[in-house]
């Protein structure tokens, strides 16, 4: 073999070395990001995730109806679970009986149309109220001082993990006073998962309020980072003083 072929062959070598050793580097780096991923949402490779359900507030809704964007948000939901290893359990607001840290637990839909939402936030985020009704101005999250108001312009959602006791499964909430808004609170989530995992730590509690501006003219696409309400959301009120 002349000197130029060897170095040609181990030229070749060097190169598949080096390129393996440059996919091994990116292979392992993926993992940990899906690792870190995992983590933070509570999935591990194999496991079970509960996804509660709302029903369809309205006038003619049935009990055991979905309202179109709640289905896409649900999907949007599913995927992400999926994308983890993970297997994704849908379960109606008023079937799903059980404790919590045993499974993570996605719940989506204000608390008139989830009372599962409704016994989460009494229990996880006390400084939090959350009122809905047909006029304009009654869908409202409120947060220590401040009102968070729905109107043709703007509407609210509620983005929240609450780290459960003895280092359970996390439950995450989404309830947004549209449906609309329930939908851009999961696609924030799915997009910002990662950066929301360095933010808070891996078994992390947060709340949220997240801005939907003009759903009526962008949907569920214009979201905006409102305010961050953890400590408020954690706040237990004071008892209200009673007169002698």
């Amino acid at each position: 073999m002349t000197d130029n072929v060897l170095n040609v062959v181990l030229g070749l070598v060097a190169s598949a070395i080096s390129a393996g050793l440059g996919w091994l580097a990116q292979a392992l780096r993926r993992r940990r990001r899906v690792e870190r991923v995992r983590a933070f949402l509570g999935l591990p490779s194999g496991s079970e995730c509960l996804i509660v359900v709302p029903r369809s507030v309205g006038t003619g809704s049935h009990a055991n109806t979905v309202t179109r964007r709640d289905a896409y948000a649900l999907m949007w939901l599913a995927g992400l679970v999926e994308e983890c290893g993970a297997r994704p359990e849908l379960v109606a607001h008023d079937a799903a009986h059980r404790g919590l840290g045993a499974k993570t637990e996605l719940c989506l839909g204000g608390p008139v149309s989830n009372d599962r939402m409704a016994a989460h936030v009494a229990w996880g985020l006390p400084g939090v109220t959350v009122t809905s009704g047909p006029g304009p101005g009654s869908n409202v999250i409120a947060v220590g001082d401040h009102d968070y108001t729905a109107d043709q312009d703007q509407a609210h959602t509620l983005l929240a993990r609450i780290a459960t006791p003895d280092g359970g499964r996390p439950v995450f909430l989404i309830s947004g006073q549209t449906g609309t808004a329930n939908q851009a609170g999961v696609r924030y989530l799915v997009s910002h998962h990662r950066e929301l995992a360095r933010e808070y730590g891996q078994n992390g509690t947060f709340a949220l309020i997240l801005k939907v501006v003009n759903p009526n003219a962008y949907g569920p696409d214009m979201v905006e980072l409102a305010a961050d309400v953890t400590d408020e959301a954690l706040r237990r009120p004071a008892p209200a003083s009673t007169a002698a």
